[in-house]
């Protein structure tokens, strides 16, 4: 069989309908094999950067797999960003590379670089040698994406690879399973700990999603009568908001109330987070000392924090056991205690913000994020780039769910919620899509606006325009001997709607809370890509700061 056949037709048979990616003449036998088919899609970006960002997008909000493609060097270079990015947020993807021939490789041919360049972006790189093996390199691949914890995968083909009609070997059939079941012993231990505590917490990662472990936390949160606290990788999993038993989101800009929720607990539950230095402040957020530990990491365990149990699972199979030992113990449900606890905390952090509510222009980011969630359906998944606009979200946007909110978790790069967002529309046809950017993060991926359009992705996209990398400008100003917005743009102002215009997009202005509800309810109504650009204070303090004091 033609090799570019063989690899679409195991993309296919893997339920991978989606390929992200640039053409160059190297993929060319994949773009031909692609079209030769009516089950599986071929997304054109405008930069390779956006290609896995794109796939991540699609990934984080479906669980499913999708793929990339791109030319060898300059577009392997440029998706390693994405690349990073999945893989410290263990999302899977299978990233189909393109690679120099083997009998010119060493010798600088176009686009070289050495394969091993990428190993430390992607949980497995992968090269095919021989091109009679590659539906089988690719098969293995594919499962390795797919067992958890999961991640990117390399995959390396020849360029002249893809053109050959060989025998392709048959693939095996792979275990998607890394940890079959939980140690009795270390769930006995863990249920011991918890039962004992009077007012224990728990901590949520990105783990629980993507176990689909979202109900086992919530009912293991009424039981223990605890207050749920996730990182920015786990907002979501249970939802945000009045009612429930979510306190708040740990990170830089979490506010003294919601750390002293942790510190003043006498015992903790950590479930799916790797407790990395960006959501414990380099480890210096206080937890009690009895803490239980659940990752299907090994490696994390003692990583910042020492466990008094360490539990090596997966979330939903240690959550679910966990509750049927603490079910032994007598150990009943009180939803009333986790939301009471909860609540006091959420009320506490609203209050630090009342002062920035206000509804003179430019708003601030916390009056235009909360605008933007009321006029946003519940329902909707909510796609968010980097940026000093996001750490507010963190506080004062509410998740609706565990697909439902997506953003970069410790990698934290710019650029990604708008390619993020169209892999996440693809993904979820039927479903209203938002992406918030700040004007930084989008003219750092501003092309796959153009994306949207010839895609047909009929997204909506808020941008809050301050003109300035307000954090770095924050920054350079209260530390350095740098003037006050020193990289901001003031001077040279983006009109985004004649930006968004000039690629084929609708777009508005929205200066007013009344202006973003009714101009943003209209852009979501409508079945096209919509642009709304919403000013806000470029002179704002940020959330760091103000949260902290």
């Amino acid at each position: 069989m033609d090799v570019s056949r063989g690899v679409i037709e195991r993309l296919v048979d893997n339920g991978i309908d989606t390929v992200f990616g640039i053409p160059g003449t190297q993929t060319l036998p994949l773009n031909e094999a692609i079209e030769m088919r009516d089950d599986v899609r071929f997304v054109m970006a405008r930069h390779e950067t956006a290609v896995t960002h794109q796939a991540w997008g699609y990934a984080e909000t479906s669980g499913r797999l999708a793929a990339t493609a791109v030319v060898p060097g300059p577009g392997d270079m440029n998706a390693m960003n994405g690349l990073k990015n999945a893989f410290n947020d263990c999302t899977p993807l299978v990233h189909l590379a393109v690679e120099t021939d083997p009998e010119i490789r060493g010798g600088d041919g176009i686009h070289e670089t050495p394969p091993e360049t990428y190993d430390t972006v992607v949980k497995e790189n992968v090269l095919v040698e021989r091109p009679e093996s590659t539906a089988a390199v690719l098969e293995e691949a594919i499962a390795i994406a797919e067992t958890p914890p999961k991640g990117p995968v390399r995959v390396g083909v020849p360029k002249s690879f893809l053109t050959m009609d060989v025998p392709l070997a048959t693939p095996g059939t792979y275990s998607r399973e890394s940890i079959g079941g939980v140690a009795d012993r270390d769930i006995t231990a863990a249920a011991d700990v918890l039962a004992a505590a009077e007012e224990p917490v728990i901590v949520a990662g990105g783990g629980v999603r993507a176990a689909d472990a979202s109900e086992e936390l919530r009912r293991i949160a009424d039981r223990l009568g605890a207050p749920v606290v996730t990182t920015y990788k786990g907002k979501g999993v249970l939802p945000d908001g009045s009612g429930g038993s979510v306190a708040g989101t740990l990170g830089g800009s979490a506010a003294p109330e919601l750390l002293a929720c942790l510190a003043d607990a006498d015992a903790a539950l950590a479930v799916g987070t790797d407790f990395d230095a960006v959501a414990t402040r380099a480890w210096s957020v206080d937890l009690p000392d009895a803490l239980v530990h659940v990752t299907l990491e090994p490696a994390d365990l003692g990583t910042g924090y020492e466990p008094t149990i360490g539990v090596v699972a997966d979330a939903a199979v240690a959550l679910s056991a966990l509750e049927s030992a603490l079910d032994d113990r007598g150990v009943a449900a009180d939803n009333g205690e986790a939301v009471e606890r909860a609540s006091a905390v959420r009320e506490a952090t609203s209050d630090r913000l009342a002062d920035l509510r206000t509804e003179s222009a430019p708003l601030t980011s916390v009056s235009a994020l909360e605008t933007v969630r009321e006029a946003v359906p519940q329902e909707a998944i909510v796609t968010v780039d980097a940026g000093g606009f996001r750490v507010w979200g963190l506080n004062v946007f509410e998740a609706a769910g565990p697909r439902s909110y997506v953003n970069p978790g410790s990698w934290a790069t710019m650029g990604t919620g708008l390619p993020s967002g169209i892999g996440a529309q693809l993904a979820n046809p039927d479903d209203d899509v938002v992406v918030l950017t700040g004007d930084g993060g989008l003219m750092m991926c501003v092309h796959e606006l153009h994306t949207a359009v010839t895609e047909d992705v009929p997204l909506t996209v808020v941008v809050f325009v301050n003109e300035d990398y307000a954090i770095i400008s924050d920054d350079a100003d209260c530390n350095y001997d740098l003037e006050t917005g020193a990289y901001g743009w003031a001077d040279a102002p983006i009109d985004f709607v004649a930006l968004a215009d000039s690629l084929g997009l609708r777009a508005e202005h929205a200066v007013t809370p009344a202006e973003i509800q009714s101009r943003l309810a209209a852009a979501i109504d409508a079945d096209e890509p919509v642009v709304l650009a919403v000013p806000t204070d470029s002179h704002e303090p940020q959330a760091s700061d103000w949260m902290r004091e």
